[in-house]
Formats: structure tokens, sequence, C-alpha cells
């Protein structure tokens, strides 16, 4: 093999390298939001398959996956914010869904949420949330 030829076989092995363990380790960047529950005052937190169930006092919500956060723990999800209200629904009702923005992060077991209701004037909604807890909802009759 001529020194050229052994060069190029170096340096084509090294980039081969620096490929796959570039591969290896961009794949942690970010990490999965596990099931299970997480709640605070005033809201619940119910993670399943890859989205989540949200109850509010008198609302409710829902996300939809990938729920991702990366390594400093920061998110940003979209999904849906609901209002309720005591009393009957009437048959001919509207729901009101709304667009909603649900940003934070996780430390540990806490995890800090701000919502967002798109196109709103309403103020943001921020939550701190301990893992397995069921938290404290008082929903509207």
């Amino acid at each position: 093999m001529t020194s050229g030829t052994q060069i190029r076989l170096f340096v084509a092995s090294s980039l081969i390298l620096l490929l796959s363990s570039s591969i290896t380790f961009g794949t942690r960047k970010t990490q999965r939001l596990s099931s299970g529950t997480w709640g605070g005052k005033h809201i619940q937190f119910e993670v399943s398959d890859g989205s989540v169930n949200i109850e509010y006092d008198c609302a409710h919500g829902s996300i939809e996956g990938p729920l991702t956060f990366d390594r400093q723990g920061r998110f940003s999800w979209r999904g849906t914010y609901t209002r309720e209200h005591g009393g009957p629904i009437r048959k001919d009702e509207k729901v009101n869904n709304q667009a909603a923005t649900y940003s934070g992060s996780i430390k540990g077991d806490t995890m800090t949420l701000t919502v967002q209701l798109a196109n709103s004037s309403d103020p943001v909604l921020t939550f701190t949330l301990m893992r397995g807890s069921v938290g404290r909802v008082w929903k509207c009759k």
C-alpha cells in the first residue's frame, strides 16, 4: 500500500468513526417523558402512551407526543385547553377547545409547567408538579 492510500484509508476510517459516534451521542440530546402521574395544586397530569391528559379546576387539556425534553430538562409541547363550567352541559353546547403551549422544565421529580393559551389575553398559568403525586383538583359542579 502506498502512503497516499494509507492516508486516505486513515481519513475515511476516522470520518466513519466520527460520524457513528456523533449519531450515537446525538440521540441522547433529548429524552422522553415516561408514563406516570404528576400532580400539584389545581392540576393533575397523566402521561400514558406518549400523550398527556390534564385535569385542572374547571378545565381539562391534552397534549399529543412526542413528549421530549432536552438535557437541561426544558420542553415546549403543543396541546389543547378546554374550559369547563358548573351545571349541566347543554345538548347543543360547543366545546371551547383552545390551542395551548405547554412549556417549562423538569428537574428530578419536579416539573415547572407554564400554560399559554393561543390568541388569548388570559394570563399565563404556572404550576409546580411532583412526579408520583395525584395533585389536588377541585372540579366545577
